[in-house]
């Protein structure tokens, strides 16, 4: 789901509500967050797609400064949608809501992205899974594809085939 904050914006600047607990409660009921993410990036920097096994968490997603590509991938087994992806082209204050049970990566379109987000559950880095963000079965069209800054985590993220396969062994 994209959010789109109203944005009241003048010579000086710009301001937008981008969360406000009892607003947010209509659109999204069912999700209590509890942390909030910082994360900042340069253009050509990818992060993801990362997701959690145990403590899966839904993410509020927002720009707040610059520009990104934001993907999410299905990985609820059952989910008529499961390794289905979405991409949204996100700008300064829209928010994107990624439910539980999505991994979740992004890609920096602009010179500089600050990105906030909020989380459904705790980070549990031993809990953390990733998939490779050019896996074939998912076929993401990222909007670039050459010159992308990876961590050395997500440069050896596993394909969307292996996470099918550990599946089958939970």
């Amino acid at each position: 789901m994209v959010i789109k904050p109203t944005v009241h914006g003048d010579a000086r600047g710009a301001f937008a509500e981008v969360w406000r607990e009892n607003r947010y409660a209509e659109v999204l009921p069912a999700v209590t967050f509890c942390q909030d993410n910082v994360s900042v990036s340069s253009r050509g920097v990818l992060r993801g797609l990362h997701f959690q096994k145990q403590f899966p968490q839904a993410k509020l997603v927002t720009v707040l400064e610059g520009s990104i590509f934001d993907v999410a991938v299905d990985l609820r087994p059952g989910s008529p949608f499961f390794g289905r992806w979405v991409g949204v082209t996100l700008k300064p204050f829209e928010q994107f809501f990624i439910p539980e049970g999505f991994a979740h990566g992004f890609l920096c379109l602009s010179e500089k992205a600050v990105i906030g987000y909020r989380c459904s559950d705790y980070y549990h880095p031993e809990d953390e899974g990733s998939i490779h963000y050019a896996d074939p079965d998912l076929a993401i069209t990222w909007p670039i594809t050459e010159n992308l800054s990876l961590s050395e985590k997500d440069a050896q993220a596993k394909s969307f085939r292996s996470f099918c396969e550990s599946l089958k062994n939970r």
